[in-house]
């Protein structure tokens, strides 16, 4: 199953920015899975998340790409497609 892990805080400019594209896109059917990085260090950590925000893009589990800061919605829609 393909999904994009969004590792996002909510003190972050860019992913204040960046979260209604994920909004967007998960309204149009896409697997978004929002993760604050904050609440959740131990997921943060299993996937080395140094910057937010990051998108994970995963396929059946595994690590597939990702993307780290804003990026255009089309940039997010090619990740997903690439799976």
């Amino acid at each position: 199953m393909k999904k994009l892990l969004y590792f996002s805080a909510g003190w972050c400019g860019p992913c204040r920015q960046l979260g209604p594209i994920m909004e967007e896109l998960q309204s149009e059917g896409y697997n978004i899975q929002k993760i604050d990085v904050d609440s959740n260090p131990e997921i943060c950590q299993a996937f080395n998340i140094k910057n937010v925000p990051t998108v994970v893009f995963q396929t059946n589990d595994t690590e597939m790409g990702r993307k780290i800061g804003l990026h255009p919605k089309q940039t997010y829609i090619e990740l997903y497609n690439e799976g």
